[in-house]
């Protein structure tokens, strides 16, 4: 599976975090962590995490509340919501 392909896989698979907490499926866009990442760095495609509008860039997303801020409402950082994120991606892999 190339890059592409996987970034399709995640995101139809909807956001990880509205899964979670809702157990809803949710259109989502595909946030790249920077942990380990310098400043204007993304990382790899395939470590994308599939959120939603609103948990990606809305007053209850990761860009709005940040780091500490996201951990602070969810309990959950972006190497939590990644782990999430691969794990629904294999499990519905054919």
């Amino acid at each position: 599976m190339n890059a592409a392909d996987w970034k399709a896989h995640v995101a139809d698979g909807g956001c990880i975090l509205c899964l979670k907490l809702i157990g809803a499926h949710v259109p989502a866009n595909l946030h790249h962590p920077r942990e380990g990442e310098g400043l204007g760095q993304r990382a790899s495609d395939f470590l994308s995490i599939a959120l939603c509008k609103e948990h990606h860039q809305g007053n209850g997303g990761w860009h709005h509340l940040g780091k500490r801020g996201f951990y602070m409402r969810y309990l959950l950082d972006e190497l939590d919501l990644l782990a999430l994120t691969i794990e629904h991606a294999l499990k519905r892999l054919p």
